[in-house]
């Protein structure tokens, strides 16, 4: 899979936090189970966490659309009041991130099983109305004849200023009693998808 066809496996890692409108039947379907996106937070100016969501849902289509959904409700974050406080003041606005790409679904299929590659991405995260520019790197493997991988290759860091929500981040800190939590957040995803039928 070569960069081409990866500028635009997520051509937008990202399009729109916002779902898709209608989609053609799915040809990949994402494994949710087997897929994480993760993020990180530091607080106190030392103290470093690391948070996921636990439903992540997804497909690719036959025109090579992919559109993965981020249920934010189901944050996780260890602690259940700070899992509350972050649906509550942090994520109310955008329910759900829809990350979106169109990709070179022939590429794809010239991959064979153990086949891997790393790609330059330029991508959109779009999130309660905003939309973000990505610049990464993914790692891409094809696991087998029905499977296929995604993952950052290096993280993506996101600013909450970007996106609009730094008054939930100093609602959090006040709640806390924090002295300050950092206002850019490391962000991986693995990304597994499996070919329907």
């Amino acid at each position: 899979m070569g960069k081409t066809m990866m500028k635009t496996v997520l051509a937008c890692v990202a399009a729109v936090m916002i779902a898709a409108p209608v989609m053609a039947e799915p040809v990949w379907v994402l494994d949710g189970d087997a897929s994480k996106v993760a993020y990180g937070s530091i607080k106190k100016d030392r103290i470093g966490e690391v948070n996921h969501f636990t439903s992540v849902s997804g497909s690719v289509d036959g025109e090579g659309l992919v559109t993965v959904e981020i249920d934010l409700a189901s944050v996780e974050t260890w602690i259940d009041i700070r899992n509350e406080r972050m649906r509550e003041h942090v994520f109310a606005a955008s329910p759900k991130a829809t990350l979106t790409a169109g990709i070179d679904m022939a590429a794809l299929e010239a991959m064979a099983p153990g086949d891997t590659d790393v790609v330059d991405i330029e991508g959109k995260l779009g999130f309660a109305g905003q939309e973000l520019e990505i610049f990464t790197e993914l790692f891409v493997a094809r696991l087998g004849e029905g499977k296929a991988l995604v993952t950052t290759d290096e993280m993506i860091m996101i600013g909450t200023e970007e996106l609009e929500i730094d008054a939930g981040i100093d609602t959090l800190k006040g709640l806390a009693e924090l002295p300050g939590i950092t206002r850019v957040a490391p962000v991986t995803l693995r990304l597994v998808f499996d070919k329907a039928g």
